[in-house]
């Protein structure tokens, strides 16, 4: 043992020292419950980031040298009849929307809407009145549906196209048709890998204050350059 630290040995210690050991036991103290926080984080991100690696990969390669195709589809095509009654009829095409999740029990969303008025176009030598037309889709993760009805019609033409395995993965990666439930599941891992991000630079530094300046400065110098790149 040093002499210095021997003859120490049973002496209390100053405050000057007493300060110093409190504060090298509250970073230990809290370096150690960030380790805890970053482990259970990146076990989370790591369940649901697996299906959005993979799922990354076959998008990032839908087209390109690797090309791989996300399977065959099977499409159906159909009239649906619409009921007789005019007053039970759907009147608009959020009203021909849910009449069609009803009867064909499918709870896919809703797309965008296309309705076309009515108007005149020629018909040889002619001038005919093209009735108005709506158009749009019913979308979910394993299968969609294409709706097009010309009002005045009695049916309502449809086209069911399921999708292969590897397509219900991309539409699982881009949330189509999926609910607010899903939507705010994939807002928990953008946040984890945020917080996974932070944890990890802190880890790093170890609340060291020249480790911690210089990750400010890369930091400000990429925001920096990023920011220009903008303009």
């Amino acid at each position: 043992m040093p002499a210095d630290i021997a003859s120490r040995v049973g002496q209390p210690l100053d405050a000057a020292e007493l300060a110093a050991r409190r504060k090298r036991s509250r970073r230990a103290t809290f370096i150690k419950w960030l380790r805890k926080v970053h482990g259970w984080v990146g076990l989370w991100g790591a369940v649901l980031g697996l299906l959005f690696g993979v799922t990354g990969f076959l998008l990032n390669h839908r087209a390109g040298p690797l090309h791989i195709s996300s399977g065959t589809a099977k499409v159906k095509e159909m009239q649906v009849a619409l009921p007789a009654d005019p007053f039970e009829a759907p009147q608009t095409p959020e009203a021909l929307a849910r009449w069609l999740q009803q009867t064909l029990e499918f709870d896919g969303k809703p797309g965008k809407i296309r309705r076309e008025k009515s108007h005149p176009v020629a018909w040889g030598d002619r001038s005919v009145v093209q009735p108005e037309s709506w158009q749009f889709a019913l979308m979910g993760p394993h299968e969609s549906i294409a709706v097009e009805y010309w009002v005045g019609n009695n049916t309502v033409s449809v086209r069911r196209t399921h999708s292969a395995l590897f397509a219900t993965l991309n539409n699982l990666h881009r949330g189509v048709g999926m609910g607010i439930g899903w939507v705010l599941l994939m807002d928990t891992i953008a946040g984890s890998l945020i917080l996974l991000s932070l944890t990890g630079v802190l880890l790093w530094t170890e609340l060291n204050r020249k480790k911690t300046v210089g990750v400010v400065l890369v930091a400000g110098s990429v925001a920096a350059a990023f920011a220009i790149g903008l303009l």
